[in-house]
């Protein structure tokens, strides 16, 4: 065998391994959704049933954790996102001497524990006599994942020609017009990536927000507390539901993608 047509096989071999170690988990989890027993396993096989997605409409509490969620994510959005972007712009902005130690500040965040985040938002808003809930939830997790924003958006600036806003601004328009027309149009692709990207971490943050939830119960929380008093598959059956949403969602943006590239072609 020539030393070409080993490493293909080698290279097969360990990309085949790496998505059975990917995908292998999320296929016993799917798997176990579709057994009757009230476990979330796959072995001993006790039979096939669709019972456990009707568990799962049932299960109000579940339904009202996933809303919970659902809620944080949106205002983490609008929170993190334009946080983010402004810490971005200011980053590359500034002299490169003084863009290190800027750097560091930003990402600390990042380098934080999540319980220790999670503490020092609650005793901070505790001292203006605001509790756990909702409200903190969205800021301390808004706290780090602006700084995943800001990686994301200060990557994209760096392929940014700023010959186009000295352009812009030498044929009169004015910063705000240069930021709406000729920047933000060349950051979109980084600010939808890194809204989702802030929705998933907002999803399935929990260190943080178990110190600053109060009486809300997000879905990680609920999830966690129903480890402790009992799994049923009626979780499986709600992260099939979410796992398919993911890839037609997936599935619909590029088709729109597709789309949009043929008509600029045919264009």
């Amino acid at each position: 065998m020539s030393a070409g047509r080993l490493s293909r096989v080698v290279f097969g071999v360990y990309l085949t391994l790496f998505f059975v170690y990917l995908f292998a988990p999320l296929l016993v989890m799917s798997a176990a959704t579709f057994n009757t027993s009230r476990f979330p396993t796959v072995i001993p096989w006790q039979g096939f049933t669709l019972s456990w997605f009707v568990e799962l409409w049932r299960d109000g509490a579940m339904w009202r954790s996933v809303r919970v969620s659902i809620v944080v994510a949106f205002f983490v959005v609008l929170v993190a996102v334009p946080v983010g972007t402004a810490a971005a712009l200011v980053l590359t902005s500034v002299h490169e001497r003084a863009r290190g130690v800027l750097y560091g500040f930003m990402v600390s965040p990042l380098l934080t524990p999540g319980v220790v985040v999670g503490i020092a938002t609650l005793i901070l808003w505790r001292q203006v006599g605001v509790g756990g809930g909702i409200f903190l939830i969205i800021l301390a997790q808004s706290s780090f994942i602006a700084c995943y924003v800001m990686l994301m958006v200060a990557a994209r600036l760096q392929r940014f020609d700023r010959t186009q806003e000295e352009a812009a601004l030498g044929l009169g328009a004015s910063k705000f017009m240069v930021f709406r027309r000729v920047l933000l149009p060349f950051l979109r692709p980084a600010l939808i990536a890194a809204a989702f990207l802030a929705v998933l971490q907002s999803f399935e943050n929990y260190n943080t927000t178990l110190f600053v939830r109060g009486l809300d119960t997000p879905l990680t929380i609920f999830i966690a507390s129903k480890v402790r008093t009992g799994l049923t598959p009626a979780v499986n059956a709600l992260a099939l539901a979410m796992i398919a949403l993911t890839v037609l969602g997936a599935l619909a943006y590029e088709i729109f993608r597709h789309r949009q590239k043929a008509r600029a072609t045919a264009g």
